[in-house]
């Protein structure tokens, strides 16, 4: 498939922006299923398109997304429309209610994404599933699949990651540079919020000083999310949860779609994601120099065109097959 980029967003920011603030919303009719949670906690999944069976293909958000995520309505209707039955993990904090654990979420979490994958598999024996993750949720699904390796489940038949964050310590200092701490303030003006939330329930688990005082992502990691989810710091949060150290482990079909000029990204940390994914044949990058952050607009103003969808359809289209054939498992 060739991308086009839209000539008239001519740089990372308006073709990153622009869904978020010019993209109609269309949602198809939604249904929302809370499963419980080994630890007493529930989780959101958004469901679509259980019209016959068919596969189904699993969406995982990004940073405080959710259904009202600009890519979100797209998508879904996109896998209703190719006759797959369209779930959505919401994580933790991100269905319009605090959670009740002592945890939340974060870019290395993967057992509630564990959970959701072996429901769907119980709840639908045989049917191929095709999963997708955007931004902080590409990293989710990458390390899952990397940490699962020949373990995942075999109706898991190809995955498509989209403008992951590979090296989430990279990743954190280039949105603390120049236009990008726009983004980084839009971040943490709610995750704070939460973040006040989640002391009230548990008092010890920072210093309300030392949240007040975070003024980047590094520092709100540090303060919040590495004592919350035992890690020492957020240096090591990052360490331990980038998915560049899991790409060898992966073994399904993946695509890794990206753009150099990634706000989110300092430059050349796709090369360097490239040399990670050398050695393993099941991944396919496609590093494009232009389309943002979860941006890749095509067509005009009048007409836009979201090639992430068709990208999805096209590579997940080959690995799910026909929507009304039943498969065996195994």
């Amino acid at each position: 498939m060739q991308y086009r980029p839209a000539w008239w967003l001519p740089d990372p920011h308006t073709m990153t922006m622009w869904g978020k603030f010019f993209r109609k919303a269309d949602l198809p009719d939604l249904q929302l299923t809370r499963l419980p949670t080994p630890d007493g906690d529930e989780l959101a999944l958004v469901s679509a398109g259980d019209h016959g069976p068919g596969p189904v293909m699993l969406l995982v958000h990004g940073l405080e997304g959710g259904v009202n995520s600009h890519y979100a309505g797209g998508i879904l209707n996109l896998a209703v429309q190719s006759g797959w039955r369209a779930r959505m993990l919401i994580f933790r904090t991100c269905d319009g209610r605090m959670n009740k654990a002592r945890r939340t979420y974060h870019s290395g979490e993967t057992t509630d994404l564990d959970l959701v994958v072996r429901h769907l598999v119980g709840e639908f024996p045989g049917q191929p599933v095709g999963m997708v993750g955007v931004s902080l949720g590409g990293n989710v699904l990458l390390k899952w699949l990397g940490e699962k390796g020949d373990t995942v489940p075999t109706e898991v038949v190809a995955a498509m990651a989209i403008s992951t964050p590979f090296d989430l310590a990279r990743s954190s200092r280039a949105i603390d540079r120049g236009f990008a701490r726009l983004y980084q303030w839009n971040f943490l003006r709610t995750l704070k919020a939460k973040a006040r939330l989640k002391l009230r329930q548990h008092r010890d688990v920072c210093s309300l000083e030392s949240l007040d005082a975070a003024r980047t992502m590094w520092e709100f990691d540090d303060a919040f999310t590495a004592p919350l989810h035992q890690f020492a710091d957020a240096e090591d949060y990052y360490r331990r949860s980038s998915s560049v150290g899991f790409l060898a482990g992966i073994r399904r079909p993946t695509l890794l779609l990206s753009a150099h000029d990634d706000p989110f990204y300092p430059r050349g940390l796709l090369r360097d994601v490239e040399a990670a994914c050398a050695s393993n044949p099941l991944l396919q990058t496609e590093f494009h120099e232009r389309g943002g952050h979860v941006g890749f607009v095509e067509g005009t103003p009048w007409k836009p065109e979201y090639y992430v969808e068709s990208r999805i359809q096209a590579f997940l289209g080959r690995h799910l097959g026909d929507p009304g054939v039943l498969r065996t498992a195994g």
